[in-house]
């Protein structure tokens, strides 16, 4: 329960943080050219009943913008005078246009008000990379530097791929470090060049390995080696969720210890982390078909081969997974089974914008190209709503990483409230293009049967996403 809140507690900061500043960049923009702010809300207020939904708001003296704070943590809204928008007020648009409305302005100045949202957010997510160049610097594990290699599927092995290979680049580029772009690079190169048995071998590609198939599939189409050696057991685990009461994890029971090296799950050899995480995910995948208790208990009772630290005893122990399927220890992570290897860059206050900046833009350019997918059927069941977002954050609260989410979200926001969709900014810009272009304005009736068609598109759009995250909670997706 502690770890929900705390992933929680991080996700409502964020969003409140990016709908703040996005909302704003729309009244300040409103602001400008004299165009009148009546409702500033962070959250919606939507009403139950008698109670208009506001858990608190107030209007300045002399003022004209009410600010406060709605009970439904979705977003927040900026109502600007005289604009169709969600807030579908009809009745405001049959009244005589007023000087100080949205609809009485240049197309010009209407347009920079609907982009100011989506400027401030993707301004605000390269100040967010920038500032953590500076205080953080940028560290990783250089890829020519990773001596274990990497591991690869069958997939990747009937490409000419081996184990232990060591990804060095493609045709599109040289990789410095492991992350997403790999996999991106992979599924458009024409080849990719290896160091094996210390030579560089060049592979051919097709130009389109499917990038989602790399990314859902189990085992990974590449991923770093992970030898199976035991760094930390785990001694004690709650009885269940919630509980204060621990007993021993099934890794302190059968007496598994630092630098223990697994051998074997089940008969079947282990070479790797990798191999026995697929070991487990294969448990998994069966677990989905028993029916009876005594069926999952049964494919939770595994034997393991493990060769003790500091002797050449081999023991065969038994134990049971837990219902999740952990036995309760930790392997050595990448960055610690390579620290000498590491790279740290410390950045300046004034060099730390052009490094946030490059890095903020291949962080979009990427999020652009992945698009695509989001249109095929698997794509469609990769979708996520509030609880996918919410389990990117860390378990324990780290600024770290909480910024780099938020900067990360903060780009999402930009580039999806651009798409041309009814309801959402680009839909306006959309609108008001065509009417720069046209030199006429679509009409009102057509206007708000497009937001309504808009609404219903985000509706469907977010049941899907959530429903997605339902589907995986409960183990059928």
């Amino acid at each position: 329960m502690e770890i929900f809140l705390i992933k929680l507690l991080q996700f409502i900061l964020s969003i409140s943080l990016l709908v703040l500043l996005h909302e704003g960049g729309h009244m300040l923009a409103s602001k400008l050219f004299g165009v009148r702010v009546e409702k500033f809300f962070i959250f919606f207020d939507v009403s139950i009943g008698k109670w208009r939904g506001k858990l608190f708001s107030f209007k300045p003296k002399g003022g004209e913008t009410e600010y406060g704070l709605g009970w439904l943590p979705l977003g927040g809204y900026c109502k600007i005078s005289g604009m169709i928008d969600e807030s579908m007020d009809t009745e405001q648009m049959k009244r005589e246009p007023q000087p100080w409305e949205f609809r009485t302005k240049p197309a010009w100045q209407r347009l920079i008000i609907m982009v100011a949202g989506v400027f401030v957010n993707f301004v605000l997510a390269l100040f967010i990379y920038s500032m953590i160049m500076f205080h953080w610097g940028e560290s990783y594990i250089g890829m020519k530097d990773m001596s274990y290699g990497m591991k690869f599927n069958s997939e990747a092995k009937e490409l000419g791929f081996r184990d232990g290979d060591i990804l060095v680049g493609t045709n599109i580029r040289e990789f410095r470090d492991f992350n997403v772009d790999v996999y991106r690079d992979l599924s458009k190169a024409e080849y990719a060049e290896v160091i094996r048995g210390g030579k560089r071998v060049r592979i051919d590609l097709p130009g389109n390995v499917n990038l989602l198939n790399m990314l859902k599939s189990t085992p990974k189409f590449v991923a770093p080696f992970t030898p199976a050696i035991v760094d930390t057991v785990l001694q004690k685990m709650p009885v269940a969720e919630g509980s204060t009461d621990s007993v021993a994890t099934p890794a302190a029971q059968i007496g598994l210890a630092k630098n223990d090296k697994i051998l074997s799950l089940n008969g079947k050899a282990i070479d790797s982390y990798n191999e026995f995480f697929n070991e487990i995910g294969r448990i998994e995948d069966q677990l989905m078909a028993v029916t009876t208790h005594r069926d999952s208990v049964n494919l939770r009772s595994v034997t393991l081969t493990v060769a003790k630290a500091g002797s050449d005893r081999v023991d065969t122990l038994k134990t049971m997974l837990t219902p999740d399927l952990k036995l309760g220890f930790a392997v050595p992570s990448l960055y610690k089974m390579y620290e000498a290897n590491m790279t740290h860059i410390s950045y300046g206050f004034l060099e730390s914008f052009p490094a946030g900046v490059k890095y903020g833009w291949n962080v979009l350019a990427g999020y652009v190209s992945d698009m695509k997918y989001v249109f095929t059927a698997d794509g469609a069941k990769s979708l996520g709503g509030f609880g996918a977002i919410g389990s990117l954050f860390p378990a324990t609260w780290d600024w770290y990483m909480f910024w780099r989410m938020t900067a990360f979200l903060s780009i999402i926001l930009a580039f999806m409230n651009i798409l041309p969709i009814p309801a959402l900014d680009g839909g306006h810009v959309l609108f008001l293009l065509y009417e720069i272009i046209a030199r006429r304005k679509p009409s009102e009736k057509f206007m708000i049967r497009a937001e309504y068609a808009g609404i219903i598109i985000l509706l469907l759009l977010m049941i899907v996403a959530n429903l997605n995250d339902v589907l995986r909670w409960l183990g059928v997706m």
